[in-house]
């Protein structure tokens, strides 16, 4: 049974540190609670920005190649990534040379030289033209739904930001964030691998003892919400129809959150799942299907992805409303839930095995306020049942809850066939 350590350094920083003895590499990661809805209007994209800034080099380590060559030097290949709450900094290491990491990561956070804007700005920008067509239209459709689920709220725009906002960065855009939010009340470091907590702790006293901290400001909560489901039509010259529907779902910390789990499984997770059986397997009519939730202090979604031609999109949208009927007024068969609930179970299971995914479940959950063992998990679900699996869809699935975008090479007739099959889907929930 793995049990993470947790202390926290007079200067707030937590320390967590999950000991796997019988692994043989250790992941050594920093998370900062901040993400795309701490961005000020105007520079939308900044946390993010920040983030690829870090990497430009720090007062030990002055250039991108010195600390690359400085992880490669102990097994490591640095990365890192941002999202809508949190931006994290992680590198696979030698459990010999945790501490060395964390002197890496240490002046990255805490001394960055925050140089090479220019050439960042034109890097970070061909990424945003990857969710543009040949008009500057967006067609990223996680881009137009998050629009649509929370208007006029940050969480509604793209983490990357816009052309606008990224040109619009400047150095003191900069500065003022990381002073805002790389402090270490906001921080979480987490060590997982074949290493000691009393050496884990006593390297991070070493590394960010010094690390100043200040309080961070809360942020601006959604309120804004439309009660009717809402469609998005945008043209592009792809060869293929690209949809999402989405359904404005729950916060993190839902007590219906391991339902919600479920129901992505019993719907888009995987070869055995329901959509993916009616739409590949007897209609033929696409690819894959994804299933994705978001989920956030105080609101969140359940988004499913596919990719179909445009003869068959009414059918595809047509043969999703009937899969989400279905499994909102029908309980789920026992042999059904039983083959879901032992796949998530044996998931978890396996997930011991992954320093990685260890120190995601308890350096992210301290720091989102939702750390569970593994053994918290898997009794939940043994405890799901069919009937909370049908309230809970009966939650999440209603019409207004809809936000549904489609993207691609639209042909005459097709929006208002839409609109009558949500009219439909609208009548018979």
């Amino acid at each position: 049974m793995i049990r993470p350590h947790l202390q926290t350094l007079g200067n707030g920083l937590r320390v967590v540190c999950v000991e796997m003895p019988h692994l043989h590499s250790a992941e050594l990661a920093i998370y900062l609670k901040v993400g795309g809805r701490n961005d000020p209007p105007g520079r939308e994209g900044l946390s993010h920005f920040l983030e690829h800034t870090m990497f430009r080099g720090s007062a030990q380590f002055p250039s991108s190649l010195a600390i690359e060559s400085a992880f490669e030097v102990i097994g490591g290949a640095p990365n890192a990534a941002t999202d809508a709450e949190s931006t994290y900094y992680y590198s696979r290491v030698h459990p010999n040379s945790v501490k060395r990491g964390m002197e890496i990561f240490a002046s990255m956070l805490m001394k960055p030289l925050l140089a090479g804007i220019e050439i960042e700005k034109r890097i970070v920008a061909e990424e945003a033209r990857e969710d543009l067509n040949e008009q500057g239209e967006e067609v990223n459709p996680d881009t137009i739904v998050s629009r649509m689920l929370w208007p006029r709220h940050p969480l509604g725009m793209p983490t990357i930001g816009t052309l606008g906002s990224i040109a619009a960065i400047q150095k003191t855009d900069l500065e003022e964030h990381l002073k805002k939010y790389y402090v270490p009340s906001n921080a979480v470091l987490v060590v997982s691998g074949p290493v000691k907590f009393s050496a884990v702790l006593d390297a991070a006293r070493d590394c960010f003892g010094e690390w100043a901290d200040t309080a961070v400001q809360p942020v601006s909560l959604v309120t804004l919400r439309q009660f009717s489901p809402q469609i998005r039509c945008v043209q592009d010259s792809d060869s293929q129809m690209n949809l999402q529907l989405a359904f404005l779902g729950f916060a993190r910390d839902d007590h219906r959150f391991m339902a919600l789990r479920f129901l992505r499984r019993i719907l888009a997770g995987g070869g055995s799942s329901r959509l993916h059986l009616r739409l590949r397997e007897e209609l033929g009519i696409i690819y894959s299907v994804d299933g994705a939730i978001g989920a956030y202090d105080e609101t969140g979604c359940l988004a499913f992805d596919l990719s179909t031609a445009p003869d068959t999109l009414i059918h595809a949208v047509e043969a999703t409303f009937e899969e989400l009927l279905r499994i909102s007024t029908t309980a789920v068969p026992d042999d059904e839930l039983e083959r879901i609930r032992n796949s998530y179970i044996f998931d978890l299971e396996f997930s011991l095995d992954s320093a990685y995914e260890m120190g995601g479940r308890y350096g992210w959950g301290e720091l989102m306020g939702v750390v569970r063992s593994i053994e918290e998990d898997q009794a939940e679900a043994r405890r799901i049942t069919a009937a909370e699996l049908r309230e809970t869809a009966r939650a999440l699935f209603p019409p207004d809850n809809l936000r549904l975008v489609a993207v691609g090479p639209w042909k005459r007739g097709m929006k208002k066939k839409l609109r009558e099959l949500v009219s439909q889907y609208q009548l018979r929930f």
